[in-house]
């Protein structure tokens, strides 16, 4: 049965999407769009900005809302990058 995973070809992305910390002062986020779905990009926009809203990276919360986002992208097969103004190279973070 795995033969059948094996043969699938993994599926473009329909979007990409770069979420960028702006800093301390509200507005935290913005939500960029390199290509996909104008509507769809919107609603996603919608969905994470509810959550992020208010919510610096530093956040005990931040950390469980980001892997929401990551899932809800993922679900809709959006493409999607973190820019938090800080190199993110060990996955444990000390931020």
């Amino acid at each position: 049965m795995s033969d059948i995973a094996e043969d699938v070809e993994p599926v473009p992305p329909a979007g990409s999407l770069t979420v960028v910390y702006l800093g301390p002062v509200s507005p935290h986020w913005e939500i960029r769009s390199d290509f996909g779905d104008r509507t769809a990009v919107d609603d996603f926009r919608t969905r994470a900005n509810a959550r992020l809203m208010l919510l610096p990276p530093h956040d005990p919360q931040f950390r469980r809302n980001r892997e929401r986002v990551n899932r809800d992208a993922e679900r809709i097969n959006f493409r999607i990058e973190w820019d938090l103004g800080y190199p993110e190279d060990d996955e444990g973070g000390n931020g």
